[in-house]
């Protein structure tokens, strides 16, 4: 396995690549944490929003999206600024972003199959969903985790100790051998078949109540703007998986142009997914007036 990107002869056009993303990223990374904080803040202030599990989810799927950008401005900023990076440094961080990005997939399945349980077994979820929500989160990590780790021994075995300590100006991206692909296309497609599945269920349930009328348009466009933020999510990772890491001017373009849609997403998912909630939206409102008057009271005291 040749672990330089240097055999594509295009290391100008990789960097200028590296460059827009992590450019892309230092812009998307202090945005999606301001409002991640912020919402983290509301929700951990108020002791029903703690204890309900879509807000727990959010929270997670809110701190998954924030670590996968910064971790891209590392990673990203190696390569632009050829760091000349031990290998085995690049596959770290890589494969530590990666898990933060399955770790959002992951979240927004969970939030799926919640929001149907909440809405078809309103009252025979409730417990259950309780009892079994932190084992669920351990062992969706547990699962990310064990599957990085297992593709990156197997990539790690095709290389000598020497090519894995050695360091690389541009550093190297892994895991584009077909074997990981095709375990990630089934990874993705699964999470995919999940969040499908459950809104087609909750959109089934909402027809048979009459929640879906006409006179109901929030119902269903919430519904629509969720199921659109999901396809910016998973279309560019499907077509970026399928393809793989290409060599040519072509593919480098087509690989900036998916990853557009997706970091476009990143920066939609804290508003769609929180601020769009009218609960959340209220509290704010009430946590901004509040940090208002804290501070013009604080200010009108002046110094004791």
């Amino acid at each position: 396995m040749n672990l330089s990107s240097e055999h594509c002869n295009i290391s100008d056009w990789l960097r200028l690549e590296a460059t827009v993303k992590a450019s892309v990223y230092m812009v998307t990374f202090p945005f999606v944490t301001f409002i991640t904080i912020i919402i983290i803040t509301i929700v951990s202030q108020n002791s029903k929003l703690r204890k309900e599990v879509r807000y727990i989810l959010l929270c997670h799927h809110l701190m998954c999206i924030s670590s996968y950008c910064g971790l891209g401005v590392v990673f990203q900023g190696m390569r632009a600024l050829l760091a000349n990076s031990p290998v085995v440094l690049c596959w770290v961080v890589f494969g530590v972003q990666l898990s933060f990005g399955e770790g959002i997939l992951f979240t927004l399945a969970l939030m799926a199959v919640n929001t149907y349980l909440a809405i078809c077994w309103p009252l025979t979820s409730v417990s259950f969903v309780e009892s079994v929500k932190y084992k669920i989160l351990a062992g969706t990590w547990i699962i990310i985790v064990f599957k990085n780790v297992c593709l990156f021994i197997i990539e790690g075995t095709k290389s000598t100790s020497v090519a894995v300590l050695r360091s690389e100006p541009l550093c190297p991206v892994t895991l584009n051998s077909i074997p990981s692909r095709a375990i990630a296309m089934v990874f993705l497609l699964l999470l995919l078949s999940i969040i499908l599945i459950s809104y087609f269920l909750i959109y089934q349930e909402g027809r048979r109540a009459g929640h879906f009328n006409r006179s109901n348009i929030k119902a269903r466009k919430t519904v629509l703007i969720h199921l659109l933020q999901i396809s910016l999510h998973v279309i560019p990772t499907l077509i970026f998986i399928g393809l793989g890491k290409m060599c040519g001017k072509f593919f480098s373009a087509l690989n900036l142009v998916l990853f557009g849609v997706f970091a476009f997403a990143q920066c939609f998912n804290p508003l769609i997914y929180g601020l769009w909630n009218r609960e959340l939206r209220s509290r704010l409102y009430y946590w901004m007036c509040c940090q208002f008057w804290c501070g013009h009271t604080m200010n009108d005291r002046g110094p004791v």
